[in-house]
């Protein structure tokens, strides 16, 4: 019997004896779907957190020169943070050392930021993110807007308390007017609106519409930074390939202005975008371990399942296999044949756990924060699982097909 004939054999089978083939398939079937479930909501979260957490938290192709490092999760003993804490501060001085080795077409811009109550006349206070910095700083993060314009050069250099807002701000203060001309008071300083930003929705639930920026010469400075120091200078170079050697040069020029010698430690730090996210790769390592044990448990009981239908097959079809080996059919024939059935009802329910699994990651992205994405890799990975399942489970099945004696077979009532 070919292979093309082991195939249809097996879909008969599943056409005739629907429910007993419902069974066989269940099992791969649950474990395939919330393996694929779990793959999809894994590679949301990977593509999230690169795309939209990278991209409009920290920037693209950009690094930060700051005291410290910004994002620390877990791994920090205590005697790091103590050294953390012993650094210098960063002041004008050093912004300075650093934008003096930047190349041309280079963007830079001062990133102070705090959270503060903001006021307006006859509505709540509200806590906003209020960020202190300079003109270019809403190019490097690709911000839109609304309404209004940016801060010029200008303004940012005379210090001026204008300000542009986030959408949700907009909503909580002005809320059916126009936001232009109007004031918002930070720190009890009056600044004017006279931008707004589109909506940028959430990243991990917090909002990147909370925001309130304005000039980092402004009163607003005193709220970020009230030691006059500065919280850090973000980068952004043409390609990714400039970043890295713009990145060592700002490192050489600031070990010569701090005057460390050969083998001291940095007293500062330069951020990047893969640096501040490394922590990730170890939960998503974690998710795809911890996620894969229960499909791993469906596809055993799945396996498990396919073997005692595929005895009882042998069982059921003892007198055919005796006619069969009569007729000439080998030990291999009779073993192939059952494995390729195993193997197609196998693949069969891995199909139709990779649709629903797919359903289900949806449906989870519909209806709670966890983002999903379809892995091609994925289909692949499960169709093979699916396959190997339906070849291991028949293998016992098969082998004792193949060793029947054809006499006995044929008595076989």
């Amino acid at each position: 019997m070919t292979f093309v004939e082991s195939v249809r054999l097996a879909l008969a089978t599943l056409r005739v004896q629907k429910l007993k083939s419902f069974f066989t398939l269940a099992g791969v079937m649950i474990g395939v779907m919330f393996l694929i479930t779990v793959v999809s909501i894994v590679e949301g979260m990977s593509r999230y957190v690169e795309e939209d957490f990278a991209a409009r938290l920290l920037g693209v192709n950009t690094f930060t020169f700051r005291r410290r490092p910004f994002v620390q999760v877990g791994g920090v003993t205590e005697e790091q943070w103590r050294e953390f804490q012993r650094r210098p501060r960063v002041y004008d001085a050093d912004v300075a050392v650093v934008r003096g080795v930047l190349p041309p077409g280079t963007r830079s811009a001062i990133e102070n930021v705090t959270f503060a109550n903001a006021f307006v006349p006859n509505a709540k206070p509200k806590f906003l993110q209020t960020v202190a910095t300079e003109p270019d700083y809403f190019r490097i993060k690709k911000y839109d807007l609304a309404q209004g314009r940016f801060f010029t050069p200008q303004e940012a250099d005379l210090g001026l308390p204008v300000v542009v807002i986030g959408a949700e701000v907009v909503e909580a203060f002005f809320e059916g007017l126009d936001p232009i001309g109007r004031e918002i008071r930070v720190g009890g300083i009056p600044y004017r609106v006279i931008g707004t930003l589109q909506k940028q929705g959430t990243v991990f639930g917090f909002s990147l519409d909370r925001l309130f920026i304005a000039p980092y010469r402004s009163p607003l400075s005193r709220v970020t930074n009230p030691r006059g120091d500065i919280g850090g200078l973000i980068v952004q170079t043409t390609t990714r390939e400039d970043m890295d050697a713009t990145m060592e040069d700002a490192r050489e020029a600031m070990r010569g202005f701090r005057r460390l010698r050969p083998g001291q430690a940095d007293n500062f730090s330069f951020e990047t975008q893969d640096q501040a996210l490394s922590f990730f790769d170890g939960i998503k390592s974690k998710l795809i371990v911890f996620g894969t044990a229960l499909p791993a448990i469906g596809l055993v009981v799945g396996a498990m399942v396919i073997m005692n239908i595929m005895l009882v097959a042998v069982a059921e079809r003892t007198r055919e296999i005796g006619i069969r080996k009569a007729l000439g059919a080998r030990r291999r024939d009779i073993l192939s044949q059952f494995l390729v059935e195993a193997a197609t009802l196998s693949v069969i329910g891995a199909a139709i756990g990779i649709a629903l699994g797919f359903a289900l990651a949806q449906v989870v992205a519909a209806v709670s924060p966890l983002p999903a994405a379809v892995a091609p890799w994925a289909i692949a990975a499960a169709l093979v699982v699916g396959a190997g399942v339906g070849i291991v489970a028949g293998v016992y099945p098969a082998s004792r097909a193949a060793r029947l004696d054809p006499i006995a077979a044929l008595r076989q009532e």
